[in-house]
C-alpha cells in the first residue's frame, strides 16, 4: 500500500520532467553587428526537482550553435544543450499550386484514358489471333473466303498496331508533361516549407524553482551599414550630419519593439592569433605568385545593397586609377577615377570583381554600400613602358581659421548612448524599434551632429571640367564614423551623393558637397607650343596648357586648383623644361597646386608647360 501511494505521489513529477511542450520566449534585446546579430530572448519556466527538459522553438534556422548561452539558472545546471532545424509545412497552399494540381489531375486522367485505349487494342489483337487460329483449322472454307479473311486480318491488325504506336507516342509526351508538372509542384511545396530552429536544454534542478531565463545566440543573416544625410545652408554655416544605420535581418522572425544596440564589431572574425615563422629566400620562376594573407573580415552577401562606392588602392596606400570593377557574371561595371574612387549601381549579382594590369584580381561579395579594396601587385615581368601622373591630394593647405561662434554649436539631445571598447564601438539606441524579417532595411537614427567646417572649392580640369565645393571637418574622430554613402544637401537643394571615408589616415575629414555651376573652369592647349619634333634617335613632345577660372558668384571664394605633370618610370623617358608658374609642385607625384582667392565676378588664368623626350621607335601613354 505504501509503495502504491509513493508511486502516485511521484507520478506528477515524472510526467512534468518528461514534458517537451515548447516554452514561450520573446525577443527583448538585439545587438546588430556589421555582419550578423546577437539575439537575447527571455522566458519564464517552472522546474521540478531533478532532471527537466525545456524546449525553445520557432527560432531562426540560422543560429550559430556554438554561440548559444543560457543565463539566470541560479541553482540549476545545464546537463545538455542541443540545436536542431525543423521543416514545417505552411498552413495554406498558393493559388499557383492549386492550379498546377488541377492541371496534373487532368493530365493523369488523359494518361489513364490512353492506357485503357492501348489495353483495348492489345486485347483486340489477342482476339484476332485466336480467331485466326480457329478459322485456319476449318476445312470447308472456300478460296474466296480465305482471301477475304486474310485481307480483313491484315487491314485490321495494321490499323490496330498503328493506333497502338500513335497512342504510345502520345503517352510518352503526356508522361513528360506530368513529370514537369510534378517537379514544379515539388518545387512550390519545398518553397512553402518553413525552416525553424529549436533549442532543447536538459536542466538539473536541486529543488522545484521558478526561473527567468535569458537565451542568447548569434545569427548570420542580419547586419547594418551606415548612411548619412549631410546638410549645409551656406558656406558660412556649420555642417549638419545625420548619422543613420540601415538595419536588415532575414531571421524568419520579426523583431517587435526590441531594444537595439548597433556594434561596429564582427562576431565572425577569426580570433585565433597567427603564428609567424621563418621566411626563406630562394630563386623563383617568373610565374611565382606570393601567398595572399588572410583577410580581416569574412564578408557575406547583403541583398539590400543597391549601390556600391569605394576606393581601390595598392599595398602602399596609393589610389589606383582605371581599375575595372565588374559585377561577376554580367557585363555591368565601371572604372575607378583618378583618385581610385568608383561608384556602381547593383541591379543583379552578388559579387564584384576588381581587375587591373599588373595586379592580382580580387572578388568580393557585395556586403556594404562602401567597399574599399586593396590590390596586390603580381611578380610577373611586364614589358610595358608607363608614364604615370597620379598621387593623393592629401591634406588641404592653408585652411582658414574656424569661426569662433561655430565652435560653440549646441548639440541636440542624442538618441543613443555610446560605449567605446578596445576593438569596437556600441551605440545603444534609446528608442525601441520593430525590424521585420524581409529584404527591406529599417533606418535607425544614430546621431545628429552640427560641426564647424572650412569650405573650399576644388577643380582638376584635366579630369573633370566641373568645380566642386568641399567642406573640411577637423576633430571628427570622436563621432566614430564608418565608411558609408552620403546624401548631400546644399542651400536647401539635393546636390547628389558622396562618400564618407574616415579610414583615410588624416586629421581632417574632407566632404564633397557637389558641383557649383557658378564657378567655371576651362583648360586648353597653348597654341605657341609645337606638338612633336625629332632630335637624333629621340622624339620630343612639347606640352603647354592654360587654365582659366571664372567666379560668377556674388561672393569671394577660396579655390584649390590641381593639375599634373607626368612622372617617368623609365630612364629612357625624360621629362624636362618644366614651367610651373608659381604653382606648388610635388616632384614625387607630379601634382601642381594653386591655392587661389578669387573675388566675386572675377577671373584668373594659370599656365604650365613641360617637354617629354623618348626613343622615336617607341610609343608611350602620353595624351
Amino acid at each position: 500500500m505504501k509503495n502504491l501511494l509513493f508511486l502516485f505521489i511521484l507520478l506528477p513529477s515524472l510526467i512534468f520532467a518528461s514534458n517537451t511542450d515548447p516554452t514561450l520566449s520573446t525577443i527583448k534585446n538585439v545587438t546588430v553587428y556589421l555582419n550578423g546579430a546577437s539575439i537575447e530572448r527571455t522566458a519564464s519556466i517552472n522546474l521540478l526537482s531533478g532532471e527537466n527538459e525545456v524546449v525553445f522553438n520557432n527560432l531562426s534556422p540560422d543560429i550559430n550553435e556554438n554561440s548559444i548561452q543560457i543565463s539566470g539558472l541560479e541553482n540549476a545546471s545545464i546537463l545538455s544543450l542541443n540545436y536542431t532545424v525543423d521543416y514545417l509545412e505552411k498552413g495554406t497552399l498558393t493559388e499557383e499550386y492549386k492550379l498546377l494540381e488541377t492541371k496534373l489531375d487532368k493530365l493523369k486522367k488523359q494518361k489513364n484514358e490512353i492506357q485503357n485505349s492501348i489495353t483495348g487494342y492489345q486485347k483486340e489483337l489477342e482476339l484476332l489471333d485466336k480467331n485466326q487460329r480457329i478459322n485456319s483449322d476449318a476445312t470447308d472454307l472456300s478460296l474466296l473466303k480465305v482471301k477475304e479473311m486474310s485481307t480483313y486480318y491484315r487491314t485490321r491488325v495494321t490499323e490496330i498496331k498503328n493506333a497502338i504506336y500513335n497512342k504510345t507516342l502520345a503517352l510518352t509526351k503526356l508522361n513528360k508533361k506530368i513529370q514537369d508538372h510534378t517537379n514544379e509542384l515539388y518545387k512550390i511545396k519545398d518553397e512553402s516549407k518553413e525552416t525553424r530552429g529549436k533549442i532543447t536544454a536538459k536542466l538539473d534542478a536541486k529543488k522545484a524553482i521558478n526561473l527567468s531565463l535569458a537565451i542568447k545566440y548569434t545569427i548570420n543573416n542580419a547586419g547594418w551599414f551606415p548612411i548619412y544625410d549631410i546638410k549645409a545652408k551656406n558656406t558660412d554655416a556649420p555642417i549638419n550630419i545625420l548619422y543613420k544605420a540601415n538595419v536588415y535581418q532575414q531571421s524568419g522572425t520579426d523583431w517587435d519593439n526590441v531594444a537595439v544596440v548597433l556594434s561596429t564589431g564582427d562576431p565572425n572574425t577569426n580570433n585565433l592569433k597567427p603564428e609567424i615563422s621563418t621566411k626563406y629566400l630562394n630563386f623563383v620562376n617568373r610565374y611565382y605568385t606570393n601567398r595572399t594573407p588572410i583577410r580581416r573580415n569574412n564578408h557575406k552577401y547583403n541583398p539590400s545593397i543597391k549601390r556600391v562606392s569605394g576606393t581601390v588602392f595598392d599595398e602602399t596606400g596609393l589610389p589606383l586609377p582605371g581599375v575595372n570593377v565588374i559585377i561577376k557574371g554580367t557585363s555591368q561595371g565601371t572604372q575607378t577615377d583618378f583618385d581610385g574612387n568608383y561608384s556602381l549601381e547593383i541591379n543583379d549579382g552578388e559579387e564584384l570583381v576588381y581587375s587591373y594590369v599588373g595586379f592580382d584580381n580580387i572578388s568580393q561579395p557585395i556586403y556594404a554600400s562602401v567597399m574599399n579594396v586593396q590590390l596586390n601587385a603580381t611578380l610577373e615581368y611586364l614589358e610595358e613602358v608607363v608614364v604615370t601622373g597620379y598621387g593623393g591630394r592629401g591634406k588641404r593647405r592653408n585652411d582658414s581659421e574656424l569661426d569662433a561662434a561655430a565652435q560653440e554649436l549646441k548639440k541636440p539631445e542624442p538618441s543613443f548612448t555610446k560605449e567605446v571598447g578596445i576593438t569596437n564601438t556600441q551605440f545603444k539606441i534609446r528608442k525601441p524599434y520593430t525590424i521585420p524579417s524581409n529584404k527591406d532595411v529599417t533606418s535607425i537614427e544614430i546621431d545628429n551632429i552640427a560641426l564647424p567646417a572650412t569650405y573650399q572649392h576644388y577643380a582638376a580640369p584635366e579630369l573633370n571640367e566641373n568645380v566642386f565645393l568641399t567642406a573640411t571637418i577637423k576633430d571628427y574622430e570622436q563621432h566614430d564614423f564608418l565608411p558609408g554613402e552620403a546624401n548631400i544637401y546644399f542651400e536647401g537643394n539635393y546636390a547628389g551623393k558622396s562618400i564618407i571615408n574616415p579610414q583615410v589616415a588624416t586629421d581632417s575629414l574632407s566632404l564633397s558637397l557637389g558641383t557649383d555651376p557658378n564657378v567655371v573652369v576651362t583648360r586648353e592647349k597653348l597654341k605657341n607650343y609645337k606638338s612633336k619634333s625629332f632630335l637624333g634617335s629621340n622624339r620630343i613632345v612639347d606640352k603647354g596648357y592654360k587654365i582659366e577660372i571664372k567666379n560668377n558668384k556674388n561672393t569671394t571664394i577660396n579655390l584649390l586648383l590641381e593639375d599634373r605633370i607626368p612622372i617617368s618610370q623609365n630612364e629612357k623617358i625624360k621629362v624636362d623644361d618644366m614651367e610651373t608658374r608659381k604653382a606648388k609642385y610635388n616632384k614625387e607625384t607630379g601634382i601642381l597646386r594653386w591655392n587661389l582667392t578669387l573675388p566675386a565676378n572675377k577671373k584668373e588664368e594659370k599656365e604650365f608647360s613641360y617637354t617629354v623626350k623618348y626613343p622615336k621607335d617607341k610609343r608611350i601613354n602620353l595624351d
